[in-house]
């Protein structure tokens, strides 16, 4: 799957508001990461975890199911196995059309006819891919060999 880096840009500029299924309130789990940097740099993050309802993530109450959301949502990042991309694609476009721009499936995650769905209804999918990876590469905070911080170099630095 390659994507154009004009294509990622547009499709995270647009993505403001984010379902985020399979979030994790566990700062340890790669979801809180992502809906950490994304929050970090603007994007509302919507959690859906039922096993975590009653929590909070980021000043977001955790959802139990896409159903729960009441506002207009731009992406749908899922952090779920890819058997279970079918049926959150179905309800994606059920609630969320017209309007839903993305549907952004996570590394590992690859669904073909649940994208081929999604992108017949005129919504971009991309598949196998981080946002916060993505978004950070663009943006030049990360290269193709880690961070470019400036911070982080092999060298030794000289006392004064």
């Amino acid at each position: 799957m390659n994507y154009s880096d004009d294509f990622l840009r547009r499709v995270l500029e647009e993505a403001q508001v984010i379902a985020m299924v399979g979030a994790s309130t566990n700062p340890v789990r790669a979801s809180y990461f992502v809906a950490s940097y994304l929050n970090a740099r603007g994007r509302r993050v919507i959690p859906i975890n039922p096993a975590q309802v009653g929590q909070e993530l980021f000043g977001e109450p955790v959802l139990s199911d896409l159903s729960e959301i009441t506002v207009p949502v731009d992406m749908i990042d899922i952090f779920r196995r890819s058997e279970h991309v079918p049926e959150i694609v179905d309800a994606s476009l059920e609630q969320f059309m017209p309007g839903l721009k993305s549907i952004w499936m996570q590394f590992g995650v690859i669904h073909e006819s649940a994208a081929t769905l999604a992108e017949a209804a005129g919504v971009d999918v991309v598949m196998d891919r981080c946002p916060k990876v993505e978004m950070a590469r663009l943006n030049r905070e990360i290269g193709a060999v880690g961070i470019a911080s400036g911070v982080i170099s092999s060298r030794l630095q000289r006392k004064l």
